[in-house]
């Protein structure tokens, strides 16, 4: 999650102990947990009501999609895909003339022969 393996949290751990003590380190691990769980609930309230105030067009917003870099990266990940399409769509219109034939469309299988197999 916040990319602390295992020989990160043992060093962690220990210098716990030293700093706290073993007999206060359980309360204020308990006491961390506790913050880490307010502030989980407090973020996922103001993304509710974040999305009650927008309306149900944004029903399905998350706070991820405010952050710059993914709705840049979203829009031109939907640019290229547009492009492809375009470019698929053209490919298959000059093949279609070539042939003489309509195109397949994306869902459709083509004709089985079985004197040909």
């Amino acid at each position: 999650m916040f990319g602390v393996g295992l020989p990160e949290l043992a060093v962690i751990l220990v210098v716990g102990i030293l700093v706290f003590g073993p007999d206060r380190l359980p309360d204020y691990a308990r006491q961390a947990g506790r913050m880490v769980r307010q502030l989980r609930a407090l973020a996922q309230s103001a993304q509710n009501d974040l999305r009650n105030e927008l309306g149900p067009e944004y029903a399905d917003l998350k706070l991820t999609d405010l952050d710059p870099r993914v709705a840049i990266r979203k829009h031109i990940l939907e640019a290229i895909e547009a492009d492809d399409l375009a470019e698929a769509q053209a490919a298959a219109a000059q093949l279609a003339e070539r042939t003489g034939g309509p195109a397949l469309e994306p869902d459709e299988r083509p004709p089985y022969d079985v004197e040909a197999t």
